[in-house]
């Protein structure tokens, strides 16, 4: 899995690195098959003095693109919300990608033949 982290008008602490790095263990955990991450902090110019800081990530998995963006008053809220909006995310393209082999009808053995 290929991870890039980058800061826009915010210098990127090793401690929001290393936050940001632990958080996506749990996504790992869940669903092994990504290839690409990117992970982009920001904090904007907003008049709202509420929601300033942004956090938002692409996860690039074979067959399917992920892109999750959260706000919050603090940075480390801002990627607790993000990494909850992805888990969701994940788990429902899991379920999905598992759901989706299953076409055969239960309860049929193909060994009785009705006449």
């Amino acid at each position: 899995m290929n991870l890039k982290i980058s800061g826009h008008h915010l210098e990127l602490t090793p401690s929001l690195r290393e936050y940001v790095q632990n958080k996506l263990e749990r996504i790992k955990r869940h669903f092994d098959n990504v290839i690409d991450v990117t992970v982009i902090l920001a904090v904007d110019d907003n008049t709202e003095k509420d929601k300033r800081q942004r956090a938002e990530i692409n996860l690039h998995m074979r067959g399917k693109d992920l892109h999750v963006e959260s706000e919050a008053q603090d940075m480390y809220s801002a990627i607790d919300i993000l990494m909850d909006k992805l888990d969701r995310q994940v788990l429902k393209h899991k379920d999905r990608i598992q759901d989706h082999h299953r076409t055969a009808v239960r309860g049929y053995d193909g060994a009785t033949e009705v006449a």
